[in-house]
């Protein structure tokens, strides 16, 4: 599949086969696309936590889901597989500390953005552009930061790495399309400017 393909066909699905489980073979194939993501200073600050089995993926909406599950939570959780991404931000600072990037200490040096959440970020969305190639389906969903400590304690997640994001995966089941598709895609030429974003 041509890349403009899978970026057209990538859609977020909240639904699937919770008994058709992803090869772990597969899952490191993707994870393998995604380490080669590109990273500031070639830090490669990202993180991967692999939940592949019902035990470990029931444990992680125990920790995570802190309220009764609704429609959206209940279709979610019958992914059989997850992908926990991390942030290191550790990893920036003591990068951009060596010679090569000026050895600006740690603790002296500014990040007006957060160049580690980015990062990671794009390792999830070539993880997620693999998933459709290989025929998957997969979703992108953060985890409330109220439930990161019992996060950290049930996976021994260290406190210097931060839950980005989370991606599920698995064999699309009919889904519900995503009350916020309605909204459609905003126009090209509201979202791009050439030289300047004074129209006059």
């Amino acid at each position: 599949m041509e890349f403009r393909d899978l970026v057209r066909a990538r859609r977020m699905v909240r639904s699937y086969e919770p008994d058709r489980p992803v090869a772990r073979e597969v899952i490191d194939a993707l994870l393998g696309l995604a380490v080669r993501a590109p990273s500031a200073g070639h830090t490669q600050g990202w993180q991967f936590l692999v939940l592949d089995d019902p035990a470990s993926c029931a444990a992680f909406w125990d920790a995570t889901a802190t309220d009764t599950p609704d429609a959206w939570l209940a279709r979610m959780q019958t992914a059989p597989a997850l992908v926990v991404v991390f942030s290191d931000e550790t990893a920036y600072r003591t990068r951009y500390a060596e010679a090569d990037k000026g050895s600006i200490p740690a603790d002296q040096q500014s990040w007006p953005i957060p160049y580690w959440h980015v990062d990671a970020g794009m390792a999830a969305m070539i993880l997620l552009l693999g998933a459709v190639d290989e025929g998957l389906a997969g979703c992108l969903f953060g985890v409330p930061d109220e439930a990161w400590p019992a996060l950290r304690a049930r996976f021994a997640v260290p406190e210097h790495l931060t839950p980005v994001c989370v991606v599920s995966l698995g064999y699309p089941a009919p889904d519900l399309r995503s009350p916020s598709l309605r909204r459609g895609r905003r126009p090209f030429d509201e979202v791009v400017a050439y030289g300047s974003f004074d129209a006059g």
